[in-house]
């Protein structure tokens, strides 16, 4: 769960998610989208796809990234649980 929450502490991190909710993208597009140096897109994705929000496949001489909606839900039941009332609250 930490590096889960580390890979989106980023903004870039974030916006290639939001990019990637649309649909996979490869990772020259993902790129262009950027005024970053390669390194740092790779950089970026290789911190999301260690957090297994994303997943990557080969598509030719090209990487394809699609978002791995697994880990965003795991992440959304985390913060829900974190905002629920204590069960003795709820019970009342």
């Amino acid at each position: 769960m930490n590096s889960l929450f580390k890979a989106l502490s980023h903004p870039a991190r974030r916006q290639i998610i939001d990019m990637l909710r649309k649909g996979p993208m490869t990772s020259g597009e993902i790129a262009a989208a950027f005024d970053m140096s390669w390194p740092t897109i790779t950089g970026h994705l290789n911190a999301l796809k260690d957090a297994n929000l994303v997943s990557q496949e080969r598509e030719g001489t090209s990487i394809r990234y699609r978002l791995e909606i697994s880990a965003v839900e795991e992440a959304l039941g985390f913060l829900l649980s974190m905002t629920a009332a204590p069960k003795k609250e709820r019970d009342k």
